[in-house]
Order: C-alpha cells, then sequence, then structure tokens
C-alpha cells in the first residue's frame, strides 16, 4: 500500500469511502506521531484490518496499542522500522454503534461501527414486528450519536406492508421511515435522498431482513450474497459473516452488518429519553417526586395504564430495558472497585 502523504495530496479529491472536508479537520486536529496518511477501516478480520486510502487498500496488523480499530474508523497511517505499512493511531469517533457483549454476565461492548451518519434499523414486512425489537434497536441508534432511519424492506408484498409501515410510523414517533422494495426498485431513490456525499449509512436488522438484496440494489450489481428465508419462522442464515464498509456511486458509503439476533443495551440512557420521551413527561405529572410508579396513589402511569392512553407492552418494555442498563451499571462499578483494589 502506498501511504497518502498529506504533504503531496493531503485528502483532497474524490474518495470512495466517505472522506470530506470535515475529515480533513478531524485529521489535522488529531496528529499523532509517526502519522503521515489517512485511511478508513474498510473491514475487521480476526487477525487483520482492512484500510483504505485514496490510493488503495492493504491488509494491515492490529495497532499494538490505543483505541482497538473498528469498522468505520479513520486511522493515522505510518510505516515500522522495516518500512511496512502499519496503522499508527486511531482517531476519536463521532459517533459509534456498540452493544453489550452477549455472554452472560458480561459489562462490555461489542463495538458494530464507527463515525456513521445514519443507523438504518431495517424492518422487513414478511414476517410480524417485533416492537421490543424496534424499541432496543432504536434506543441503541440514538445513543449512538448518529441520526436512526426506519427501512422497510420487502414492500412487494403489498397485504401486509401497509399494516407494517402503519405499525413502525406510530411506534418510531420522530424518526423518518422509508419503504423500499429492492425487488421492484421501489423506495431506493428515497432512500439515496437521505445519504448526502460522504455522509455513511450502517444497517442494522436481523438475519433475513433483506439487508443484502437492498445493497445490491443500492449499488447497482450484486456485491452480497442473499440467502433463502425459512417459512415457518421468517429467519435466515446469515449471508453477511463481518461488517464492512461498501461505497456507493453518489459518493455516500453503506455499512452492512451481520443480522443481529439481540441488542443488549450498553451504557443508552441518551437514547432511552429519545425513544422514551413520552413516559418521561408522565413522570413529572405524579403527584410525589419518587414516585415509584406501583401503588403510589395519583401516579400518572398508573393511571395512563389503566385508561389505554400506555400500552402495557411498551411500559413492560421501558422496565426491562431500565433493569438492564442498572444492571450494567451495577457490574461497571463493582469492575471499578476491582480495579483499584
Amino acid at each position: 500500500m502506498t501511504i497518502l502523504r498529506k504533504q503531496q495530496t493531503g485528502l483532497q479529491g474524490p474518495c470512495r469511502f466517505g472522506f470530506t472536508e470535515a475529515v480533513t479537520e478531524l485529521f489535522t486536529a488529531n496528529p499523532v506521531p509517526g502519522g503521515t496518511g489517512a485511511g478508513r477501516v474498510v473491514r475487521v478480520d480476526r487477525n487483520r484490518v482492512l484500510v483504505a486510502d485514496q490510493d488503495g487498500q492493504a491488509r494491515l496488523p492490529y495497532p499494538r496499542s490505543g483505541l482497538i480499530p473498528a469498522t468505520g474508523d479513520w486511522v493515522w497511517l505510518g510505516s515500522n522500522a522495516a518500512g511496512e505499512p502499519i496503522i499508527a493511531g486511531v482517531l476519536p469517533r463521532r459517533s459509534e454503534l456498540s452493544r453489550k457483549r452477549a455472554f452472560e454476565g458480561s459489562s462490555e461492548a461489542q463495538v458494530l461501527g464507527a463515525n456513521m451518519d445514519i443507523v438504518g434499523v431495517v424492518v422487513p414486512v414478511d414476517r410480524p414486528l417485533k416492537h421490543n425489537r424496534l424499541e432496543r434497536t432504536l434506543v441503541a441508534a440514538w445513543d449512538s450519536g448518529a441520526i436512526p432511519l426506519v427501512v422497510i424492506t420487502k414492500a412487494d408484498l403489498a397485504e401486509v406492508a401497509d399494516d407494517v409501515v402503519g405499525q413502525v410510523m406510530v411506534q418510531a414517533a420522530g424518526v423518518d421511515v422509508v419503504t423500499t422494495s429492492a425487488e421492484q426498485g421501489d423506495g431506493l431513490d428515497e432512500l439515496l435522498a437521505h445519504l448526502p456525499p460522504g455522509a455513511t449509512i450502517v444497517l442494522l436488522g436481523p438475519s433475513g431482513a433483506g439487508k443484502s438484496t437492498l445493497i445490491n440494489a443500492l449499488v447497482g450489481f450484486e456485491t452480497q450474497e442473499t440467502g433463502a428465508v425459512r417459512a415457518g419462522d421468517g429467519k435466515g442464515r446469515h449471508t453477511t459473516t463481518s461488517r464492512a464498509l461498501v461505497p456507493l456511486s453518489g459518493g455516500s458509503v453503506l455499512m452492512d452488518t451481520p443480522g443481529v439476533r439481540g441488542f443488549g443495551l450498553f451504557d443508552a440512557e441518551d437514547g432511552m429519553d429519545e425513544v422514551f420521551g413520552d413516559l418521561e413527561q408522565l413522570f413529572d405529572q405524579c403527584r410525589f417526586a419518587d414516585c415509584a410508579h406501583g401503588s403510589e396513589p395519583a401516579c400518572a402511569v398508573q393511571a395512563a395504564l389503566a385508561s389505554g392512553a400506555l400500552d402495557g407492552r411498551r411500559w413492560a418494555s421501558y422496565l426491562k430495558m431500565q433493569r438492564e442498563l442498572a444492571a450494567l451499571g451495577r457490574r461497571h462499578d463493582a469492575a471499578a472497585r476491582r480495579a483499584y483494589q
């Protein structure tokens, strides 16, 4: 790989992976020792990082210290003593999509992607809408620092599409919803209109949701393998096995992710405020400031549940996520205490 040297070419000119003037300023504001060129992480494998600069791509070893690279990261490139290209440093992230690692008792974050501008929450219409999953994913999307966008897929299934779209628009109030059919080519222009040149969108959804088919339609050729979905449960096999950046013709960048079965929240208080802001307004209407929203008199939450103004499923979903975040906080505190003993 030819290292991109600022004194020769800077960050000017077109770049397929989202280099913009704002990125130029980010590198200028965050120099690192030995950093001589700029690149972006296209994919992270088990022991190598695929990095692109304006001159091409190369697989480089993990940096020996500092932040572990994630797909979408901006990185300083340099050379080791042997003249071989290396990652000299990872720049601060302007957004980060994370979830709690799946194994029991973990309080660690798994970074799914970095430096996204938009999180596309993919909702297929060929299976029942999972309301709790949609809320949970929207919480993580808001908390990432990017802008959520709901992307309905498989809308050519007209007999169920309108019902699913209506439910999503109610549940994802305040979030734009785009309805697409990759098979028919419908909604693609509307989706691309949300992606200005240089912007990065990550698509997040369950396996078999149609992400790979949608990506192929957006790119204009088959860049992602697609797989069948089982009729019995609406599940598909994972056709995407790693997170990777895919450049689009308009100058924007798409980040594909493997199908995500579960989404354990990680430090998502800001996202909770965005998705459940209506509940916060109810809390302010309770008679007591420390109301636990159980058997206390004049509890606005219980009154809303009794009248049907607040959906019991939504309230249960909120409580479950709050319990998760509280348990995560306790594990963080315990880990911090052990670290200082």
